[in-house]
This record gives C-alpha cells, sequence and structure tokens, in this order.
C-alpha cells in the first residue's frame, strides 16, 4: 500500500495546470463521466445540488488533488524519521500510547507539519494555469489578477501588475523562509 500510495502520490502531485484541468472537467463536468454515472445510476445530480467548477469551492476540489499528494510526498520523510526506539523507550518509562503521540511525535512532527503547509501555501498561491483553464480571468485570485494586469487586459495596469509581482515575491519568499526554518527545526529530531 505503501509503495502505491507513494508512487500515485508521486505522480499526482506533478499533475497539475491544463491537462489537470481538462481531466476534471472530463471525469466531473457536466457532461464527465462520473457526473453521469452518479446521475443515471444513483440518481445524483450533483450540478443540482449546487457543484460547480467556476467557483472557488470548484477549484478548491481541483487543488486539493495535487496538494494532498504533494503533502505525502513531502511529509513521508519526517514520518520515517520517526525511531522504533522512542515508541519502546516511552512503553518502557510506562507512557500510554496517547502519551506517545503526545509527548514524543506530535512536537517531533509538529514541525514538518507546518513546514509542509507553508510550502503548499506558496505553492498553490503561484499556480495560474488550472485556475485560469476553469475561470479564465473572472476568479479573483491573484496570480489571474497579475495575469490580467500584465497580459494586456481591457483595463490593464501594468505598474498594478508590477506591485502584484513583487507582493508574490515577498509572500512566496517568505514562505520558502518560514518552510526551510521548520524544516531545520524537525531535522535535528530525524538524524
Amino acid at each position: 500500500v505503501r509503495s502505491a500510495t507513494l508512487t500515485f502520490s508521486g505522480v499526482a502531485s506533478n499533475f497539475a495546470g491544463l491537462p489537470l484541468a481538462f481531466a476534471f472537467i472530463a471525469t466531473l463536468g457536466r457532461v464527465g463521466i462520473v457526473t453521469v454515472l452518479l446521475r443515471d445510476i444513483f440518481n445524483l445530480n450533483i450540478y443540482a445540488m449546487g457543484f460547480n467548477f467556476l467557483t472557488s469551492s470548484g477549484l478548491i476540489v481541483v487543488y486539493l488533488f495535487f496538494q494532498i499528494p504533494l503533502m505525502i510526498v513531502i511529509i513521508v520523510p519526517a514520518i520515517d524519521g520517526l525511531k522504533k526506539e522512542w515508541n519502546e523507550a516511552a512503553a518502557t518509562l510506562g507512557a500510554t500510547q496517547w502519551q506517545y503521540w503526545r509527548m514524543v511525535v506530535i512536537p517531533v512532527l509538529f514541525p514538518s507539519f507546518l513546514g509542509t503547509v507553508i510550502l503548499l501555501f506558496a505553492n498553490a498561491f503561484g499556480a495560474i494555469a488550472t485556475a485560469y483553464a476553469f475561470t479564465g480571468p473572472t476568479l479573483n485570485i491573484v496570480p489571474i489578477k497579475l495575469y490580467s494586469q500584465i497580459n494586456g487586459d481591457v483595463l490593464h495596469n501594468p505598474q498594478l501588475g508590477y506591485a502584484i509581482a513583487f507582493g508574490m515575491i515577498v509572500i512566496t519568499g517568505l514562505a520558502n523562509v518560514f518552510y526551510i526554518w521548520f524544516r531545520t527545526r524537525s531535522e535535528r529530531w530525524l538524524k
């Protein structure tokens, strides 16, 4: 199971952009295969229930498809770094499994988890191809606004685009600094 999960996660975490957008449209679009099967077999119309790819919630579903596997790929080495001896030592000292998790595992993995969340934020923050393929320039997310301002939209403003780009650089740079800081904090336990 582990090998299959890591293989799928490695592929899915890199499957973003236009191919992912078109795969989701073919799968969960209004006439996508899963949508049609749900409607015909289970009489369940997800679009009548309010699902729509062209909204923020629809885009979140698509982003989770490559963000969750990326999190798995990044966090597995930290989980692998947990030493069997720690569990044995905790058991020898009379700790329950709950105490072992609360006092050993969570404090050791927490910096890796926070660093991973920050890295995933930076990844999602800069992703444009998938969102643009679904919504075009209509969704108000930073990369699409940047693209519209610099690309020459009817109301484009290159100076605003440059300011947005600078803000993205600062935010992404800070996210990377925090990720590196959290990673170094977690690596001291996982050597």
